[in-house]
């Protein structure tokens, strides 16, 4: 059987994009015939694992086609769609709701919920590849000023998950999610990553369980810092033992389970962004301020890794056990880590940052080198205490203002739109590459035999 890894890859020869019409109903009808000719096409070729190599070179070529047309019409068209899609910015949609109304108001333009559920069906291997499209999108929109400004405001917004389950956590202090659980104690609430059986590799559920939780802490009035820490696993490896984050589930990603929009996109412009940033929340603004922002520590136990390291970049204090390390493997996974890319260089300097990045090396926070990383270590037997003592010292208003405009200060929200822009493209190419698709299941086919942390 035969895998079609290069959908990604443009044909040889391939030439600057298409002109489109500058007229936008001529263009979107223009669009649509296009992709709907290319879809056809990709029916009658059967499913991409079954294709023979001539087979292959004809989807390709149409697909590559009819992607340089979806980038011109977004390049030509960007205001005009995102403005219809929002009703002139009225309505702030979340990454996913933009791209539903997207499939329904501009045919062609992104996949639909159908050519979606089919993708979900198979093996990242054997997609066609439709994700990319979505990246097409999202970059044009971040590209935008206007667009992209916008979009980054709708994901800032509370979580309905969150805004249902604010009274109950105001009322007890307590929520159990699938794979966190958020518990304040006195004005300190601990966000406690509890996937113990994958060593807490993150997944589509986990980032969805953790905007609900940031938002929370964010919301709840009588939460003054956020704490961040992962739970007790039950892995054979680690079993009785905290550990911090495995980074990705390479296991779910080799299945087809880490999407895109949910994931990748979401996480880095859903609760990522708003440990930084904060939550805007809903009713009439406060001229103040436009969002609730509050300090975060992170604590790490045992690993951060891939996923994991690119949060240590966003606390505002991060506590370390002696004998943990910090990675970011992507790299040498085919991906990009998120905005670790952004951000390490500012945090670490260029040097150590293409050694983590590109090279894969481990800080232990043992070595000095890790003192650009987290700001304490300890004993694991006593991490507890400095958790106690660095809370302490954040707890303050004087403290959320400083933290907001250091945080304006080293990253620019319209310099994190550009890199999110490029991003969007990037990692979407990146998914359907042929190397990550052959490192991601040898990776997935060793966890089968092995105990290692995922990686990611």
């Amino acid at each position: 059987m035969t895998v079609d890894h290069d959908l990604a890859r443009p044909p040889a020869g391939a030439s600057s994009l298409p002109a489109v019409p500058a007229d936008p109903e001529a263009a979107r009808l223009a669009l649509a015939r296009a992709a709907e000719a290319t879809s056809a096409l990709l029916t009658r070729l059967g499913e991409p694992a079954d294709r023979s190599p001539q087979q292959r070179a004809e989807a390709t070529a149409a697909v590559d086609a009819t992607r340089g047309l979806r980038a011109a019409f977004m390049d030509a068209h960007v205001e005009t769609v995102y403005a219809e899609l929002t009703d002139h910015r009225s309505r702030h949609l979340r990454l996913a709701e933009l791209v539903r109304e997207a499939a329904v108001r501009f045919p062609g333009l992104v996949p639909t919920a159908e050519q979606l559920a089919a993708e979900r069906t198979r093996a990242q291997s054997h997609k066609e590849g439709h994700e990319i499209d979505q990246g097409i999108f999202f970059s044009r929109v971040l590209r935008s000023a206007t667009a992209g400004a916008h979009l980054l405001d709708a994901m800032l917004k509370p979580t309905p998950a969150a805004l249902a389950l604010l009274p109950e956590f105001t009322r007890t202090g307590t929520v159990r999610l699938r794979s966190v659980t958020v518990e304040r104690h006195d004005a300190i609430t601990h966000l406690t990553m509890c996937r113990e059986d994958s060593l807490n590799a993150e997944d589509n559920q986990q980032v969805d369980d953790m905007e609900t939780a940031v938002d929370l802490v964010l919301l709840d009035p009588a939460t003054e810092v956020g704490v961040v820490r992962g739970g007790i696993m039950s892995h054979p490896r680690y079993r009785g033992r905290r550990v911090f984050s495995a980074g990705i589930n390479l296991k779910a990603l080799h299945g087809g389970g880490i999407s895109l929009v949910d994931f990748l996109l979401r996480r880095e412009l859903g609760y990522l962004h708003k440990l930084i940033r904060g939550v805007r929340p809903e009713g009439p603004a406060d001229w103040r301020r436009s969002t609730v922002d509050k300090p975060w520590v992170a604590v790490v136990d045992g690993f951060a890794i891939g996923g994991g390291a690119q949060l240590l970049l966003l606390f505002d204090h991060v506590i370390a056990a002696s004998d943990a390390y910090v990675s970011l493997p992507a790299a040498q996974e085919g991906i990009i880590p998120g905005v670790a890319n952004f951000r390490l260089t500012r945090s670490v300097g260029p040097r150590l940052a293409r050694q983590v990045i590109l090279e894969g090396r481990r800080v232990h926070a043992s070595e000095p080198a890790a003192r650009l990383l987290v700001d304490e270590v300890h004993e694991p037997d006593t991490l507890d205490a400095a958790v106690a003592r660095s809370t302490e010292r954040l707890r303050g208003t004087a403290v959320l203002a400083n933290r907001r405009m250091l945080n304006l200060a080293e990253e620019p929200v319209d310099q994190f739109r550009s890199y999110m822009a490029e991003f969007s493209l990037q990692q979407a190419l990146r998914l359907y590459d042929a190397d990550v698709l052959d490192k991601v299941g040898r990776f997935s086919a060793a966890s089968l035999g092995k105990t290692a942390p995922a990686r990611g």
